[in-house]
């Protein structure tokens, strides 16, 4: 997995279970489901790199 793409997909994940998390906190379903979306991004991204080394080896 190339550096920059896998800092990408962990930022990622990251700011979408945050954003989650304070939209449910909050009330927000809206906040909430956009950081739903922006996790789910993420994991997608890194599981795209995983596949990528896996097709290297």
């Amino acid at each position: 997995m190339s550096a920059s793409e896998k800092a990408k997909a962990k930022t990622e994940q990251t700011v979408g279970k945050v954003e989650k998390e304070v939209g449910r906190a909050v009330g927000n379903e809206s906040i909430a489901a956009e950081g739903e979306s922006k996790e789910a991004k993420g994991d997608l991204r890194a599981a795209k790199e995983k596949g990528k080394d896996a097709l290297k080896n």
